[in-house]
């Protein structure tokens, strides 16, 4: 019998859990684990978890201070079910605050550390904006290893590599979401489909030029996505697309393949030629701005419930 899709993708693709579930973690075995506000949420919700939530709430000495405490222990978690990394994001109301995103990073990081877990095991998720792509230039320097998230567009991937981060998550179901809503007719199945051409090009670029980022592709709307994209360093996965290739067999094509690096990368970009870029791009101004305002609101739902248990 043919192997099914996700034990053949595993030999080719570092596999991702994009959960907080624990036990679809358990179930899958991914190597990587990534996290957000909205599936920090998910996580929160639950009704085993609702007494520790309160003891941690009462103990806080503020919401953000709670918010972390919660993001961290569920890491930690996560983190004795896996061997590789475990995102952990900075708040998106920082997206625009290099100093403060700093700040809350090296906080996480402390706080992973009282909880036995090392800075080799986690990547810190930041929003690919300016100024969180110039913080994940700092931290990388001090040995703190990270995750530009909500990357949409060339010029973003681009300024990531400059800096040297550790990994980038292109987020390829959202980028087709928009095209959809531009030209609804239109044939965006298989390679046609706007967010696996966008991962592409920056596996291209990325190994065409000797950086050492990674790209991990994310947000999928389909298998058929997944499986364009075989071959790629890493693809966060949530637990239903897990599901759906764990039970699916027949052959499973690399699809990307990593090209001899160019002697010469090219220039950086300043400032000023990325934010005309990102200006230009109509598409990656536009999911970027409705991601970090969607995180936001997922936090403000975590915000709310971990008030009210402080007063319980």
């Amino acid at each position: 019998m043919a192997d099914d899709l996700l034990s053949q993708l595993k030999t080719m693709t570092t596999v991702v859990a994009d959960t907080g579930d624990l036990e679809a973690i358990r179930r899958f075995e991914p190597t990587d684990a990534t996290t957000n506000p909205s599936l920090i949420l998910q996580a929160a919700q639950q009704q085993a978890r609702r007494a520790r939530l309160a003891e941690i709430a009462r103990h806080a000495t503020d919401i953000d201070d709670a918010l972390d405490a919660v993001a961290v222990e569920i890491g930690s978690e996560v983190s004795a079910l896996i061997p590789g990394y475990v995102s952990t994001e900075v708040s998106a109301r920082l997206s625009f605050d290099t100093d403060a995103t700093l700040a809350r990073a090296r906080s996480l990081i402390e706080r992973y550390g009282r909880h036995g877990v090392g800075p080799e095991r986690i990547l810190i998720k930041v929003a690919a904006t300016w100024e969180g792509i110039r913080a994940a230039r700092i931290l990388e320097r001090e040995g703190i290893h990270t995750n530009l998230t909500l990357l949409f567009s060339f010029a973003q991937a681009r300024a990531c590599a400059d800096a040297g981060v550790t990994l980038v998550s292109p987020f390829v179901g959202r980028i087709l979401d928009w095209h959809k809503a531009q030209d609804p007719d239109a044939d965006f199945s298989g390679d046609h489909d706007p967010g696996v051409q966008s991962v592409r090009r920056i596996y291209e670029h990325f190994k065409g030029h000797g950086y050492d980022t990674i790209v991990m592709g994310a947000s999928f709307r389909n298998a058929g996505e997944i499986v364009a994209l075989a071959g790629c360093d890493r693809l966060t996965i949530s637990p239903k697309l897990l599901e759906e290739l764990a039970g699916t067999t027949g052959g499973l094509e690399r699809r990307l393949t990593p090209l001899d690096a160019e002697t010469r990368a090219p220039e950086p970009q300043d400032e000023a030629e990325f934010r005309w870029e990102m200006n230009e791009d109509a598409m990656a101004t536009e999911k970027l701005a409705e991601g970090i305002r969607k995180f936001m609101a997922d936090q403000r739902k975590l915000e709310a419930l971990l008030g009210e248990l402080r007063r319980e």
